[in-house]
């Protein structure tokens, strides 16, 4: 019975024992299907974006763990303290010891490099939060495990380059903090090549160290922003920075007025990202300023659960912290841990392989919270969109987003009124009303250029030396007084323009060297301007700026006159054409006289040689009104009332034209071709200080030992008259000035080689140039600029009277008199000729009639041949001669 028993236990207990061995079992296999992926993440634990980081991971890991049944997610989290060595040495540690597959992090480009060093040598993947400045090819080989999770800064240089050519601010100053190898990461390159697009340049880059790095941050901080005091430039632009430096920062330049009225500040992602994190003392210190972020949309279900969950987790572990609402970091950190989600579902549990992890990584896409997850040569395929916002209040308010092609397009003019460029191009003003408030609380776009004061007036240089003093002259005996000449007065009337819109305080100072040498002080901004004689030249204007134009200028070439032939003078009144007119118009009144008076006037009777003897004298002797000869006929005496008529006209007038050649002297250059002063190797003269020097060489091809440098305008005649120059060469305005004091002794040859004009010279991104170019067309309009050109360049007494040199008589002017001469003595033979044809034919008709008659008679004696002759009918008119008597006998 007992041995029974003892049997029965033992089958009972090892059943029950096999059945909870089998649940057992079962409950381990199923354990062992669930696959645990250690990844890695380092950030800066105790900086707001590394705080958003960690938070944003945490959640995307517990939403995955908790609804995924074959993969759980173990996340190891290193604080890299800012410090790249703990990064490397933290890398290293989550590889060798934690076993991760995947690293994340960090924010900082300069670390993620390095990371992505660790990772290559293990290949193991690494998400960096950060991107690279500039993109290359380069990039993918040299880190080949390394992926960017954001894009590069190219589109937020262009956003930020859209901004500052919308409000045409030509120049800028960078402020940035150094990475941790003293670098900017290729940020300011790649500002400056989108700055160059829209006409602008940086005039000045300020780099702070790493804040961490100092012991005295405000000490450091003043000392670099004291540079800026001397800067023209009000357009600050905060490429790259910490909230620690910004909180140094803006406080400092609020106290320096370097955020204020005038100036215009825009700052980047890294600190308009933050904006709601920032404290509100460092809000106050950046009211106006302009800030570009991320743009993330935050309508969609997936973005609010995650943002209530957010809220929570941070409230609940920094309860220090003013804000709870996650940024573009907590975004992308959490799209991070995505990826690796996604490309674990890709892998269907297999993560033998950190190549195929990485594949798979690089293969990925889908909508995250940050926007689309697609890569491309190992970094995000898609730019993100940027939006700009307006520091204002306790917080900032939305402006408007920036286009991919990096300006504004015409929808942004027309809703938020601001000035812009449309689509075409093209500027657009559009006058604001409230949208943007700038520093000082002001609403005028600012000018972004430091406004000049009695502590830091405009430093006007001028040049010490000139050819001709009337444009601008220094008393080197008086060094503290004013300067005078006439470019002088124009800009005191311009500044007189100017100063109804803001007080323009300047002060001037004489350089004694060539013009050349102004315009290099202006680039380099040693002057603020040049005011002056200042010729505007196309490469000139690759330094600097030049304003309107207020006074033209040219090249001109100056002789002097050559004595004048007094000689044969008495021909010069009229011309060659004139003079043969003339005569002819003579020869044929006088035949037409002759012809029409031979046959009834005695005067005019003889031989034929007596005849033009005697028409000859009688026409040229009423050139005098000197003529005795009687006119019988009534037709010569009308060609000869119009001859005479003609003759009082051309004898006033020749007698006019000689006076006046007598009188005026007529000036005619010595030298009028250029091409015969090279040829000869004549020596010219000209301005030694000035481009015209360069010219002659380079443009005109005269020989430099043939030019000869004249340092003023009293020299010239000197040179002249000793035969030292042949030629000389002046800018027009010079030329005015030496003509209207040498106008008897020289002249100008027709003809000149012309240039921009004479302007004032400012930097280039100066916004005076545009307001002196306005004001010089304002005095322009008025007259103000033409009575100052009276004042300082009117003629001298000796040439104060006009030019009035008298040209030679030409036929234009005369033909019409020739031809009514001519006609009215032609008309006049012509009527006389067919009065004779008819009374001949009178004549003959009679003598036919009496011949008749005698044909029935019988002639008592032959007639005469001179009986029979016929004389001319107006010689019979008078005294009739009698028929020759015949005796007629009846048959």
């Amino acid at each position: 019975m007992s041995f029974k028993f003892i049997m029965t236990v033992p089958k009972s207990f090892i059943f029950i024992s096999l059945c909870l061995f089998f649940i057992y079992s079962h409950g381990c296999q199923a354990d062992d299907k669930t696959e645990t992926v250690n990844i890695g993440a380092i950030i800066d634990g105790e900086s707001r974006v590394g705080k958003e980081m960690k938070t944003a991971m945490k959640i995307a890991v517990e939403n995955f763990n908790n609804n995924s049944t074959t993969h759980k997610l173990a996340l190891n989290i290193k604080d890299s303290g800012k410090n790249s060595l703990q990064t490397v040495f933290n890398a290293d540690e989550l590889i060798k010891e934690k076993q991760v597959q995947v690293i994340l992090g960090t924010d900082s480009w300069d670390e993620a490099v390095l990371v992505a060093d660790v990772g290559t040598r293990s290949k193991v993947p690494v998400l960096s939060f950060a991107g690279a400045a500039i993109t290359t090819p380069l990039l993918s080989t040299r880190w080949p495990f390394l992926v960017q999770m954001a894009s590069n800064a190219s589109e937020e240089m262009r956003c930020v380059s859209g901004i500052v050519g919308t409000y045409d601010w030509r120049r800028v100053i960078a402020i940035y903090e150094l990475d941790a190898h003293g670098g900017d990461s290729g940020l300011l390159s790649v500002l400056s090549e989108a700055l160059q697009h829209v006409g602008s340049e940086i005039e000045y880059s300020l780099a702070f160290p790493p804040i961490s790095s100092l012991s005295d941050p405000n000490k450091v901080i003043l000392e670099e922003l004291e540079k800026l005091q001397n800067k023209r430039s009000r357009v600050f632009i905060l490429l790259r920075s910490s909230m620690s430096l910004a909180s140094y920062l803006f406080p400092q330049v609020n106290k320096m007025g370097l955020i204020g009225r005038g100036t215009a500040w825009i700052v980047t992602e890294t600190i308009a990202g933050l904006l709601n994190s920032l404290d509100s003392s460092i809000i106050s210190s950046m009211q106006g300023a302009l800030g570009i972020k991320a743009y993330y949309p935050q309508n969609s279900k997936s973005y609010r659960v995650f943002q209530y969950q957010f809220r929570q987790i941070l409230r609940a572990e920094y309860p220090e912290e003013d804000n709870f609402e996650p940024g573009i970091h907590a975004l992308r950190a959490y799209d991070a841990v995505s990826t690796i989600i996604h490309a674990l579902g890709k892998l269907h549990g297999s993560t033998s392989t950190s190549a195929l992890l990485l594949k798979s990584i690089l293969a990925s896409d889908f909508d995250g919270l940050s926007g689309k997850i697609q890569f491309q040569d190992g970094r995000r395929a898609s730019s993100p969109t940027f939006q700009i916002l307006n520091v204002y209040g306790k917080s900032y308010k939305e402006l408007e987003f920036c286009p991919q092609a990096g300006r504004f397009s015409k929808n942004v003019v027309e809703e938020n009124g601001v000035r812009s460029r449309s689509d075409d191009g093209r500027n657009r003003k559009v006058e604001s009303a409230s949208q943007v408030i700038w520093p000082g609380n002001i609403l005028r776009v600012p000018k972004g250029w430091a406004m000049p004061s009695t502590d830091m007036p405009l430093k006007i240089g001028i040049p010490g030396r000139t050819s001709f003093e009337k444009f601008v002259k220094v008393d080197k005996t008086r060094p503290t007084s004013e300067p005078t000449g006439f470019c002088i007065d124009v800009f005191k009337e311009t500044v007189k323009i100017l100063e109804q819109k803001y007080p323009l305080q300047y002060d001037f100072f004489p350089h004694y060297g060539i013009y050349e040498d102004l315009i290099d002080l202006v680039f380099n901004g040693t002057y603020d301007a040049v005011i002056g004689d200042v010729t505007i030249l196309a490469n000139r204007s690759n330094y600097v700026e030049f304003t309107q134009p207020y006074a033209e200028s040219g090249l001109s070439m100056v002789v002097p006159v050559k004595s004048e032939d007094w000689a044969w003078i008495i021909f010069k009144p009229f011309t060659y054409e004139m003079w043969i007119v003339t005569g002819a118009i003579i020869i044929y009144t006088m035949l037409i006289v002759l012809l029409l008076e031979h046959q009834d006037n005695p005067e005019f009777r003889g031989r034929w040689r007596e005849k033009l003897g005697t028409a000859l004298y009688f026409t040229f002797s009423s050139l005098f009104f000197a003529h005795k000869e009687k006119i019988q006929r009534n037709s010569t005496k009308i060609v000869l009332v119009v001859w005479l008529f003609a003759v009082f006209v051309l004898t006033s007038s020749y007698t006019a034209s000689l006076s006046s050649m007598l009188t005026v002297k007529r000036l005619e250059a010595s030298v009028t071709d250029i091409d015969w002063l090279r040829r000869t190797k004549s020596k010219i003269g000209c301005d030694g200080d000035s481009f015209v020097v360069n010219y002659l060489k380079d443009v005109l091809h005269f020989e430099e030992q043939n030019i000869i440098h004249i340092d003023s305008e009293y020299k010239y005649p000197e040179a002249f008259s000793s035969g030292n120059i042949t030629a000389a060469f002046f800018e027009v305005p010079y030329k005015k000035v030496f003509l209207n004091q040498y106008c008897k002794k020289y002249t100008s040859i027709e003809g000149q080689w012309r240039f921009g004009g004479l302007g004032f010279v400012f930097p280039k991104g100066s916004p005076f140039t545009e307001d002196f170019s306005d004001a010089i067309l304002t005095i322009s309009e008025n007259g103000i600029l033409k009575e100052l050109d009276k004042r300082w360049f009117s003629p001298s007494t000796d040439c104060s009277s006009p030019d009035n040199s008298t040209d030679s008589l030409s036929l234009k002017g005369f033909w019409g008199l020739y031809l009514l001469t001519g006609a009215t003595s032609t008309i006049c033979f012509l009527i006389f000729q067919l009065g004779g044809l008819r009374q001949h034919n009178r004549n003959a008709a009679e003598i036919n009639r009496t011949l008749s008659r005698r044909s029935s008679w019988t002639v008592s004696g032959p007639l005469d041949a001179d009986e029979l002759e016929l004389v001319n009918p107006t010689e019979n008119a008078k005294e009739p001669q009698a028929l020759p008597s015949v005796e007629v006998e009846m048959v």
